[in-house]
């Protein structure tokens, strides 16, 4: 608990922590703009006029998708904000050149892994609650706009709640491993936002055409897309031709152990100056 403390302490200190906190809130806004225009668009629109796409739309337009969408609002930055905290947990040692003093008051390298992994899950849990709130509050508001119960009783919401928490935990222990990869603070941050918004955008551009060209099954290669999959999670509801919601959390958690697994190798076998 003392190294755990610790780490918290190297967090409070920084202006790391508020200046993503600042960050986060208008981009958790503009996505929850994009959710209410979604919503509108989607409880306004006949299923018929949408073509070969009904089913899908029909099972989007759903209450339990809208809820999960609109009570999840702002993951896919938020989920990045996360990533990249979890990345200055670690190279902010080396940053500030204090790794070396680390190690020598706790030689247990995987003690000091486990508090990093430990610290970082926590201002992931605070994000998540924060913008939990903001989405029961918001969210509540535009699904009784477009003519809708709240919905805070929607079981399927609440799971798809509870999965984004999951998703924003295996996030910060994707950017602790990314961290303890990449020394460079600098190197680290532009390699994960790199990674995260062109390996997003490229994968479901290329999902997408190859889908059209040669089937829905395509569609299950998202699973291999960390982001897409962390999307997957918080549907809602099982849209056709997507990948199930558990198989998207299924991958996840596995990327998450393996990513834990090498850092902690990593970190303990490298040669600290």
């Amino acid at each position: 608990m003392n190294l755990v403390r610790s780490e918290l302490l190297k967090i409070r200190t920084t202006n790391t922590w508020w200046i993503f906190a600042l960050i986060s809130l208008p981009l958790w806004a503009l996505t929850l703009l994009f959710n209410w225009l979604q919503t509108d668009a989607l409880t306004s629109t006949n299923p018929a006029d949408v073509g070969d796409q009904s089913a899908q739309f029909e099972a989007a337009a759903t209450p339990d998708a809208i809820a999960s969408n609109l009570f999840t609002s702002g993951q896919f930055f938020g989920l990045m904000i996360i990533m990249l905290l979890g990345i200055i947990v670690v190279t902010s040692e080396f940053f500030h050149q204090t790794v070396t003093t680390t190690f020598l008051t706790n030689p247990h390298r995987t003690a000091v892994m486990i508090a990093k992994l430990v610290a970082a899950s926590v201002l992931a849990l605070l994000f998540w609650l924060v913008t939990t709130v903001f989405n029961l509050i918001a969210g509540s508001a535009v699904i009784s706009a477009v003519g809708l119960d709240s919905q805070l009783g929607n079981d399927a919401a609440w799971r798809a709640i509870g999965l984004n928490l999951l998703a924003y935990l295996l996030w910060a222990v994707f950017g602790v491993g990314i961290g303890v990869l990449i020394r460079s603070q600098i190197g680290a941050t532009v390699t994960g936002i790199l990674l995260y918004l062109g390996g997003s955008i490229g994968a479901a551009v290329v999902i997408a055409v190859l889908a059209n060209r040669w089937g829905d099954w395509i569609n299950n290669l998202q699973l291999l897309v960390p982001s897409l999959a962390s999307s997957l999670m918080v549907t809602g509801t099982d849209i056709p031709g997507n990948p199930p919601r558990w198989a998207g959390a299924a991958v996840l958690i596995g990327y998450a152990v393996v990513t834990g697994l090498v850092g902690s190798l990593l970190l303990r076998r490298r040669d600290i100056s």
